[in-house]
């Protein structure tokens, strides 16, 4: 009996050896993961007896230096001629790395932040493709109470600003909060010639009835609509193809410095997909120029997979992100302001003309992007295309609320 229990504690202290063998594995195993990891977190230890070998020491620990950070939105303004695009990206100069760097500086966000900026809760109203400007864009992200703007605006390039900032609630995210967004393209009114006639850009005019037939045209696009055919390989049957256009329509004509005539166009929507207005322009241009008809547009909203133009990018503008369904909640809570920066708006409008509108203007007139486009009209078909769209998984990722 004794030789039984002997064995037996014998077999369980095995078992509770090998048990303890293979847990010191699995924390070894993790102990050589987290080092393969950037470490977030210093040991100090380890870290003071390093600076001691080599001669340094560390500072004592100031209280100061931790500063309370509350969640805000921020309303941004910028010229995107120079620059890849909003979205941070390694390699490319874009508009988040400047405001980033900037943030570092004036200890807005911290180092850690600014290597991985999702720990400061960052978020963009939308994103905007390369050499596409933005009006109002607006973001969300934890700053401190006490911000200096105009010291902060030094350190930003002079085709980046910063207007304003406003507190706002915990759960803020300025893209999900975001109920819709407006959009301009501004282009020379040439464009809406007929396509027969031969016209220079300079001395061209549009009649009232051209600018008649261009806000007809444009009116065809509102509603909710399949726009599977102004993106990159949509799916008609994804059910992200399906947009809500509230409103499309054409400005007044109005001469630049330069003397070209220019008009622009406004769309507002809920959200927009990769290239959708860029090619909505496009084949409202081709319609009322008489490259085709209405009817493609018709054919263009069904199943079909049809070959339609792309009007150049430089005339996009994000104009204004709209929060209309977060002001009615908090906006008069009496601790958070509405988001529509009024007290903004003369310098955000200077802004605009000296930088973005100016800068159309300026490039327009010297290259000549618009009439270039125009004489690749005749090159489209404005029928079916042969090409298979990608799945909705290859290219949601990249389609989904990414206009320009």
């Amino acid at each position: 009996m004794s030789e039984a229990l002997d064995n037996m504690e014998q077999d369980n202290a095995t078992r509770k050896a090998a048990k303890e063998a293979e847990n010191e594995t699995v924390k070894e195993a993790n102990r050589v993961k987290r080092n393969l990891k950037r470490r977030k977190w210093v040991d100090w230890k380890t870290q003071d007896e390093e600076d001691a070998a080599n001669g340094t020491k560390r500072a004592p620990f100031d209280p100061s230096d931790r500063i309370k950070r509350k969640k805000s939105a921020i309303l941004l303004s910028y010229c995107g001629a120079k620059y890849f695009g909003m979205q941070r990206n390694p390699g490319m100069q874009t508009i988040e790395e400047e405001l980033f760097k900037a943030m570092l500086k004036h200890k807005w966000i911290t180092e850690d932040s600014f290597e991985q900026i999702q720990i400061s809760c960052f978020q963009r109203a939308a994103r905007t493709d390369k050499g596409v400007s933005a009006a109002r864009q607006v973001c969300s992200v934890k700053l401190p109470e006490e911000l200096d703007l105009p010291a902060f605006n030094a350190d930003l390039p002079e085709q980046i600003r910063l207007f304003g900032v406003e507190r706002v609630t915990k759960g803020f995210n300025a893209k999900d909060q975001c109920n819709a967004r407006t959009y301009t393209y501004t282009l020379p009114t040439v464009a809406f010639a007929p396509n027969e006639e031969h016209h220079e850009q300079q001395t061209f005019r549009i009649t009232p009835t051209q600018l008649d037939k261009v806000n007809v045209t444009l009116k065809l696009y509102e509603g909710t609509k399949n726009f599977h055919n102004f993106t990159s390989k949509k799916n008609f049957l994804d059910p992200s193809s399906k947009r809500f256009i509230m409103s499309f329509t054409c400005s007044a004509p109005f001469q630049s410095p330069q003397g070209i005539e220019f008009a622009t166009l406004k769309v507002k929507g809920q959200s927009f997909m990769l290239h959708q207005i860029r090619k909505m322009v496009g084949l409202a241009v081709a319609i009322v120029r008489g490259n085709t008809t209405p009817i493609t547009l018709e054919r263009a909203l069904t199943e079909e997979r049809l070959d339609l133009p792309m009007a150049p990018g430089l005339g996009l503008v994000l104009d204004t992100v709209h929060y209309e369904r977060y002001n009615d909640r908090y906006g008069q809570d009496g601790i958070h302001a509405p988001l529509i920066w009024s007290a903004q708006e003369t310098q955000v409008n200077e802004f605009i003309e000296h930088y973005i509108y100016a800068n159309i203007y300026k490039t327009e007139a010297e290259e000549s992007n618009m009439m270039n486009w125009l004489s690749t009209l005749h090159f489209h078909s404005y029928d079916t295309r042969r090409d298979e769209p990608a799945t909705e998984s290859e290219d949601k990722s990249k389609a989904d609320d990414a206009d320009e």
